[in-house]
């Protein structure tokens, strides 16, 4: 029996495992490109910041247009973007390269990214699997976290970084033809969509508080993941832990993640999601400030990296099907590539604000308590959700 909803599915998986486990992975080149340029380390993490706000403005746009002209043509437009990214910056050792790799980077997250992807899955797959289909691809696509970070930090140390940066790219390529695989999912719908012009659908989204505040409270989401990914790795080789103890303890957020993510999603479709996004939020508060407030030891660095690694993604799933609660599956791409703008907007912040600081006073201790409050607004924003429909208004015949 034919199940073009599965295909859709492991292709879309597979494109959030490269993209992630690619992503993930740019904290360990901080270091070692901080050094070849003779930078502080702030050159770089704007450069990442970059990315990350690129990633989150294109992530509407390419939303929208695959809406059009379909997720898999847009997808491997993206793994165009990756390739192209990842070899400008092996190539040009400049700080002018580093920010335009980037921003090629971060156009390939948003062209071949969770908004493009989860907006594919959540159109053909049916409505009482949609949270734990999302819920899979955000597990399956942990994964390449947990694979391609050691895998990255193993080449940085034999080879060099511009050799694991080459590798990186040709992962990065191959998405170009997996993207094919998301080709179901477009055939699986018409297309009303162009009857709406993206303009009319954000500008009816964010008519309503409950949106608001879900993209109020992504960004903290942002904030949190991106400063952890980019900084965490030199936080704990300042604190005297070996890199390879670093690189495991991204990659144990990567492993733990799977069960968190398939968790969340699985629970999100049992009880109002906002229950257990609001508690993520809460989690991370507590994990965060019982890592900084105790010695820094490779135990406690794999013991914060499963913890967190567990709650990490589990807002995925949660806050695009409150999207799909809201407005319906319609405009999920579109709808969630905006709420994902925010996201990126505190990844932005997590990047380029956590290297500044630790330019400025030599310590992150000033960042980590930035992240213990944005966590517990978080965690308030996402109570006081109200969680219903909110129905989109359909265009009238001529």
């Amino acid at each position: 029996m034919k199940s073009p909803w599965l295909i859709v599915l492991l292709s879309a998986s597979f494109l959030v495992t490269i993209g992630l486990g690619i992503r993930q992975s740019m904290g360990l080149f901080l270091t070692p490109i901080s050094l070849e340029m003779d930078t502080g380390r702030e050159v770089f993490s704007f450069a990442i910041a970059i990315q990350n706000i690129l990633w989150g403005l294109s992530s509407p746009f390419f939303g929208a247009i695959s809406d059009r002209i379909g997720c898999w043509k847009v997808a491997a437009m993206g793994g165009g973007f990756y390739l192209a990214g990842l070899l400008t910056m092996a190539g040009f050792v400049t700080p002018g390269g580093m920010i335009f790799g980037n921003v090629l980077f971060g156009l390939g997250l948003g062209s071949a990214g969770m908004a493009v992807t989860l907006g594919a899955v959540s159109k053909i797959v049916p409505d009482d699997k949609r949270t734990l289909a999302i819920g899979l691809v955000t597990s399956l696509g942990s994964f390449g976290q947990f694979a391609l970070v050691p895998i990255t930090q193993l080449l940085i140390l034999g080879y060099g970084w511009q050799v694991a940066m080459i590798s990186l790219s040709m992962v990065g390529g191959t998405i170009i033809a997996v993207s094919y695989g998301l080709k179901a999912a477009d055939d699986s719908t018409t297309a009303m969509v162009a009857e709406s012009s993206l303009g009319k659908t954000v500008i009816h989204a964010f008519q309503s508080r409950d949106y608001i505040l879900l993209v109020a409270g992504f960004f903290v989401c942002g904030l949190h993941l991106v400063f952890i990914t980019t900084h965490l790795p030199v936080f704990l080789q300042d604190n005297g832990i070996h890199p390879s103890i670093a690189s495991w303890s991204l990659s144990l957020i990567g492993l733990f993640n799977i069960a968190g993510a398939i968790f969340f999603g699985w629970i999100g479709g049992k009880m109002p999601k906002k229950i257990p996004l609001a508690l993520i939020y809460l989690a991370r508060t507590i994990i965060i400030f019982a890592f900084v407030s105790m010695p820094i030891t490779p135990a406690s660095a794999i013991i914060f990296g499963a913890a967190m690694g567990f709650i990490w993604l589990g807002t995925i799933p949660l806050t695009s099907g409150l999207v799909v609660t809201f407005f319906g599956p319609r405009y999920l791409a579109t709808l969630y590539g905006v709420v994902f703008l925010s996201h990126q907007l505190g990844s932005f912040i997590g990047a380029w604000l956590g290297g500044r600081i630790y330019d400025l006073t030599g310590s992150y201790d000033l960042m980590w308590n930035i992240n213990l409050a944005a966590g517990l607004g978080a965690f308030l924003i996402h109570l006081i959700i109200r969680e219903k429909p909110i129905p989109f208004p359909t265009p009238k015949m001529a």
